[in-house]
């Protein structure tokens, strides 16, 4: 029986595996690597966030953004956007340093066993574990108006649906959302040839502005220090204090995590969306219907007013939602057993990510309920890998046999090696 199953290998998995093997558990990585980075964004597209605050991690903080991109002549350089395949490229390097390698499987199934875990994939078998970390991105938690769900993927789709947008050239395409996702996709969408709009309930379009220098005068600094998040005291709390979020009451941590750092477009993507693609605000969508091999729309207005709107193809740019009922891979009997937060539909956790089963933690978007907006970022990654894995090992040595617990105390005891270039304890 293994001490752990890491269930996924974009930058959660990945970086709590490296935590895990580092610290000398005999762990199995499984997932296809960086998957949603390289299948489910087009070609074009970059990091939102700050190379700086981007990075995977490791304990030796030595497999950085910026040691991968140093070498290969590639900049990684606050305020200079970064290439989403630059980004999910180093992901895959990340992975490569990692021992045990990644195992490109499909996990089909999770249940509570005798003692532990059974993680099932459709080319293996099962697979048996003292605990499992679910770090399962975001793609089972893809969220699509209502309106649109009866349509075919023909007519509508999801923003995480297109690795490429070539083939919608010369196609009229309505843009559902005002977030990144939205603007990007359409200003992509432009500039492949189609002719997008963009449909929103949004009053107005939000800008990021330009990133403050990371060198300031000491006052400048001091209104609006820098975090991995951006400038300003309160993104800096949800950056750097997702312990302290996790503390509040849980209504208001889960309004939190709905509304900080809400939908905006990065301040380089504006001049390719205003004046290019025509924005229609203030509006929702009532019902979508298939008509002349395309779609038609009834949409409300601010004032109530109905209006319908022909396009040949919706795709709906509207995020992400944690709720754990989506999870089909687990088994009914283990789900049952799976606290939630008051008010969401994420899996209450602990201060390590542990759920309310023991030995079964979360990792990710679904722990941004309990931590706040942090965890919808890869900056996340980083206080969420070390803290987890000592739940990990606490959770160990209170379910392993006695003789066994010595070897969780020497970092590297078993074949586990964690990454190469950095085998340091997480502790």
């Amino acid at each position: 029986m293994h001490d752990l199953v890491v269930v996924g290998a974009g930058p959660y998995g990945l970086s709590i595996a490296s935590h895990a093997a580092a610290a000398g558990l005999d762990i199995r990585v499984l997932g296809r690597p960086m998957a949603s980075w390289r299948d489910h964004m087009p070609e074009g597209m970059f990091l939102k966030s700050e190379p700086w605050s981007s990075n995977l991690s490791d304990p030796g903080q030595r497999h950085t953004l910026a040691a991968y991109c140093a070498p290969r002549g590639l900049r990684a350089e606050h305020a200079s956007p970064l290439p989403i395949r630059t980004f999910s490229d180093y992901g895959m390097w990340f992975a490569d340093q990692l021992q045990p390698r990644v195992e490109e499987v499909t996990v089909t199934h999770v249940a509570r066993t005798d003692g532990g875990f059974s993680v099932t994939t459709a080319e293996e078998g099962t697979i048996r574990a003292r605990s499992v970390v679910l770090a399962i991105g975001v793609m089972p938690f893809v969220n699509r108006p209502g309106p649109l769900r009866k349509l075919p993927p023909q007519l509508a789709s999801h923003s995480s649906d297109h690795g490429d947008l070539s083939g919608f050239l010369g196609l009229d395409v309505t843009v559902v959302g005002a977030g990144q996702a939205a603007l990007e996709t359409a200003a992509l969408l432009a500039e492949a040839g189609a002719r997008p709009q963009i449909l929103a309930r949004a009053e107005r379009i939000n800008w990021n502005t330009l990133p403050q220098p990371l060198r300031r005068p000491p006052l400048a600094s001091l209104r609006e220090p820098h975090s991995g998040l951006g400038t300003g005291w309160s993104t800096w709390a949800w950056s750097e204090l997702p312990w302290a979020v996790r503390r509040l009451p849980s209504t208001l941590r889960v309004r939190i995590a709905d509304s900080a750092l809400g939908p905006a477009g990065a301040w380089w993507l504006r001049d390719r969306v205003e004046g290019v693609v025509p924005a229609f605000l203030c509006r929702s969508i009532v019902s979508a219907e298939a008509a002349g091999g395309g779609v038609r729309l009834r949409v409300a207005g601010p004032d109530g007013t109905r209006r319908t709107m022909e396009t040949g193809h919706v795709v709906a740019a509207t995020g992400f939602v944690p709720e754990l009922d989506r999870l089909a891979m687990l088994s009914p009997s283990l789900r049952a057993g799976i606290r939630t937060t008051p008010g969401s539909g994420a899996p209450w956790l602990g201060s390590a990510f542990e759920s309310s089963v023991p030995g079964l933690f979360f990792a990710g978007l679904l722990s941004a309920p309990s931590f706040g907006p942090a965890m919808r970022f890869v900056h996340g990654a980083t206080f969420t890998a070390g803290r987890l894995v000592r739940g990990v090992r606490r959770h160990l040595d209170a379910v392993r046999p006695a003789a066994g617990g010595a070897a969780l105390s020497a970092p590297g005891a078993n074949t586990a090696a964690g990454l190469t270039a950095g085998r340091e304890s997480s502790q």
